[in-house]
């Protein structure tokens, strides 16, 4: 399987595309790629196209563009997902398992309980980093559209912000007495939201209630935030999606 790269630009058939940074350091240094190798290359526009390798130098590899490849990897189901914010790793990994099961985006909150705590400058420099490993979780699945990261923001402020576009919207709440899997089919979307580590306070379920959320349990067992959140996006997926 050749490698694949979401890039930026218009992609079209005879097209030249010259990376640059990264990706050139990564076809040229790390997988020692040579003139004519293939490679798949996407964006959200213009899908996926096959490409060749025109030339290699030191900082760049430019790459010519042959013809577009027909995918059907992007779900059906429209998933927002909103997670309070966990630390570190548990973050980074919830962010790359979402992407590989098919999120359309996902909104990083800070939660009462929550122990992670951002600045604003902080908080755009995490925001890129989730992005980026959205992107390459994109790349890795066979994504074309790569999910939207929204900046971190505080979850009442959220609430306050959020769409008001028509869509199922349901709050993981151990205890909860509708089970996910035995919801009614969304209409048109489904916001899911879950906790950190250290859970959600009961201003935090009020608001949500408010909000219009709706509380839904995954079963009998209290859940690593983590776990919670993949279980939850299994189970969307499996029911409405295309799992």
């Amino acid at each position: 399987m050749s490698t694949r790269l979401l890039v930026s630009g218009t992609l079209s058939n005879g097209a030249e595309l010259i990376l640059q940074g990264e990706q050139a350091r990564y076809l040229g240094r790390v997988l020692r790629s040579r003139v004519g190798d293939p490679v798949q290359v996407f964006n959200s526009d213009d899908g996926e196209w096959s490409a060749l390798i025109e030339n290699i130098s030191k900082n760049t590899v430019t790459l010519r563009v042959e013809e577009r490849n027909e995918t059907a990897t992007e779900s059906p189901l429209k998933i927002h997902f909103v997670q309070g914010i966990s630390r570190g790793e548990r973050m980074d990994f919830v962010v790359q398992k979402a992407t590989e099961l098919g999120i359309k985006r996902l909104s990083p909150v800070l939660t009462h309980h929550g122990v992670v705590k951002f600045d604003q400058q902080r908080a755009e420099k995490r925001r890129r980093h989730w992005q980026q490993i959205a992107n390459s979780a994109s790349e890795q699945c066979g994504r074309t559209r790569p999910p939207l990261v929204d900046a971190p923001i505080a979850l009442n402020s959220w609430f306050g912000a959020k769409d008001s576009v028509d869509s199922t919207e349901l709050i993981l709440k151990p205890g909860a007495n509708v089970q996910l899997a035995s919801f009614a089919p969304p209409a048109t979307k489904i916001c899911l939201l879950i906790g950190p580590e250290g859970g959600l306070s009961e201003r935090e379920y009020e608001d949500a209630n408010i909000a219009g959320f709706q509380a839904v349990a995954l079963g009998p067992r209290i859940l690593r935030t983590e776990t919670a959140a993949l279980a939850a996006m299994t189970i969307a997926q499996s029911c409405w999606g295309d799992l």
